[in-house]
């Protein structure tokens, strides 16, 4: 699914938004909401693209279940052959100026992108595990998980680390906003802030919102246009050359000296 900005002309080229929606037992459904409005998004002047990867609802059982053993890394890839196709079929779509985002577990495939492409100019992630093994360790529910990783931790499922974020660190690069709420019992903070830390770790220029009394989707209305506000100016910034936003972009100082705290 494709939005479009006010004004749009087909014979312009637009920067790209796109937008990885969560569940994943759950698909990009055409209408207007508070979590995530694609023609706020767009307002500013992108073209926002979905795309319902394996694991979405509403094509049937087979498509839903296809994601088991298979968390994030064929759904990231699905995406991003959607960007490609897109980019053929619309030359109005600059996929070369391209920004990626996603929520919960749209959040999980963002930190996903974060360490296994570098395609995109900026990422935004909230409430989005980096480990499986955090993510279940804390989260309010777990079974699923197991279901989807091949079964507990501790047993030979090479998937808790083989589709962990965290696990390519090394490779991280992409300019990183990350959101969580400090009540999310979902996807709790900690997850946030241990992908913050290996940003940090790793040097990418990053930027940290916790919402205080937020829970797993930000719907107060203030928290919902600092929200906005934040992800527009990170947006502008990377895709426009707007300039940075006061303290941020972020990125940690050199390296402290061996043995110092």
């Amino acid at each position: 699914m494709i939005v479009t900005p006010p004004a749009f002309d087909p014979a312009k080229s637009y920067p790209l938004m796109v937008l990885m929606h969560g569940g994943p037992a759950s698909s990009n459904a055409d209408q207007i909401g508070l979590r995530w409005n694609y023609h706020l998004l767009a307002s500013a002047g992108y073209v926002v693209l979905m795309t319902d990867y394996t694991g979405s609802t509403g094509y049937g059982e087979a498509f839903s279940r296809a994601i088991k053993l298979d968390p994030l890394r064929g759904p990231a890839e699905e995406i991003n052959r959607a960007v490609d196709e897109a980019g053929k079929r619309y030359s109005f779509i600059d996929t070369a100026n391209a920004c990626i985002g996603g929520a919960s577990y749209g959040g999980h495939l963002a930190n996903w992108m974060e360490a296994t492409t570098s395609r995109y100019k900026c990422i935004v992630s909230h409430a989005g595990e980096v480990d499986l093994l955090t993510q279940w360790g804390t989260s309010d529910f777990n079974y699923g998980r197991e279901v989807a990783s091949g079964g507990p931790p501790w047993g030979d499922s090479k998937v808790w680390r083989d589709q962990s974020p965290i696990t390519y660190a090394k490779d991280w690069k992409t300019p990183m906003l990350l959101t969580a709420g400090e009540r999310d019992y979902r996807v709790p903070m900690s997850n946030t802030l241990e992908t913050w830390s290996t940003l940090q770790r790793m040097q990418v220029p990053s930027r940290l919102l916790i919402f205080p009394d937020a829970w797993h989707w930000i719907t107060k209305p203030e928290d919902s246009r600092q929200f906005y506000r934040e992800v527009q100016a990170w947006l502008a910034h990377y895709l426009k050359g707007a300039p940075a936003v006061k303290g941020g972009p972020i990125a940690t100082p050199a390296k402290a000296a061996p043995g110092a705290e």
